[in-house]
């Protein structure tokens, strides 16, 4: 445990985001999006078991053994808090840890825009917080949480599969429910979490029809519900929503998602000249018009409805990514290597802004 203990607390030094342990390979830093080799000894199968036999939660040492795959947080003294991913390739086990602030970070210090505050101080409906993997969503809905935690008194409790940050009670009154801790199973908490008498529910990860009925009765009745979801942009978490249902559901379920759907931010982590990474971020609200497509089956018109929704606080990822190069904030080139349409968004530095179906809008100069 010596080692492994070292090997955590210099990754916290050398402010890598994650740490990558594999038997009979170099021990792997992520640091500012690069992964780096670093001095350390090669991990061998009986270090391994060795390492997963102490730190592996007893409850899913099961589960290791049948799926061969786990998730669960771990806590070391002086280091921190590390969300760890155990999973096994050629016959022998992988593990995947990233470290985990100890200290929540705010909107201003996360980079991410104005309309943020606006979207977390909503009295009921869904926020969905989206991206790929390693985009910062739990950073992001954690720092959401820890807004209405400062400014608002509110009954929180979350359903987290693992619990990653901790949050101490301000004016708001926070409960964390770890998944096979404090409750067997999400579909379990989930269906007593009303009986909680709560007024925001934060789900860890939305992962399937039971998790989305939930969100939609709680918010419903009134009820915020804040959650995460695997998408690549705002307007396709609608379709990914959808396809946890059979088709002969999915009628219904968009009509009341049309209604109950709050907000949708996607995000995707971009890196500045002086080597930090911060979020480029997409804003979708259920405005009227928004509201009307999903409510129509429409979706493919929405991203246009974004790039034109401005005023009222959205804005696409190209215009997030314009705006972070015009402010100095990140290089052009940066930006069109993240863009999902880099000519698009190269024609907008040219002064040439496209709509979503390529028609010319507006051209300066």
């Amino acid at each position: 445990m010596e080692v492994f203990s070292r090997i955590l607390q210099g990754a916290v030094a050398a402010g890598a985001s994650d740490i990558h342990l594999k038997v009979n390979s170099p021990v792997v830093f992520r640091v500012s999006g690069e992964l780096v080799p670093v001095e350390a000894p090669l991990p061998t199968t009986e270090w391994f078991n060795t390492i997963l036999a102490k730190i592996v939660p007893e409850h899913l040492r099961p589960q290791l053994e049948h799926d061969h795959e786990i998730d669960f947080a771990y806590m070391l003294a002086g280091a921190g808090r590390f969300r760890v991913n155990v999973f096994q390739q050629r016959s022998t086990y992988v593990m995947a840890l990233r470290a985990v602030k100890a200290q929540v970070r705010l909107f201003q210090e996360l980079h991410l825009p104005p309309v943020f505050a606006h979207i977390a101080e909503a009295h009921r409906g869904i926020v969905l917080v989206t991206g790929a993997t390693g985009s910062g969503k739990s950073t992001t809905l954690a720092a959401m949480v820890e807004h209405i935690n400062i400014t608002a008194k509110k009954h929180i409790i979350t359903l987290e599969d693992p619990i990653e940050y901790l949050f101490d009670d301000k004016q708001s009154v926070i409960e964390q429910r770890e998944v096979g801790i404090d409750t067997t199973s999400f579909s379990s908490g989930l269906k007593n979490v009303l009986r909680q008498d709560p007024d925001v529910i934060v789900i860890g990860e939305m992962r399937d029809s039971a998790s989305v009925m939930a969100a939609i009765s709680a918010a419903n009745i009134g009820h915020l519900v804040i959650a995460t979801l695997h998408t690549v942009d705002a307007a396709k978490s609608v379709q990914r929503i959808l396809e946890f249902f059979p088709g002969s559901d999915r009628e219904t379920t968009r009509q009341q998602l049309a209604t109950t759907l709050h907000a949708v931010i996607c995000q995707r982590l971009v890196g500045t000249p002086a080597g930090a990474i911060i979020p480029a971020v997409e804003v979708m609200l259920n405005t009227a018009s928004v509201s009307k497509l999903i409510h129509g089956g429409n979706l493919e018109k929405l991203s246009a409805a974004i790039e034109l929704g401005t005023g009222d606080g959205m804005q696409t990822f190209d215009q997030a990514l314009y705006d972070l190069v015009k402010s100095g904030t990140i290089s052009q080139e940066e930006a069109l290597a993240n863009s999902p349409t880099p000519e698009a968004l190269k024609m907008r530095f040219q002064g040439v802004i496209l709509s979503e179906s390529r028609r010319i809008l507006s051209a300066r100069g």
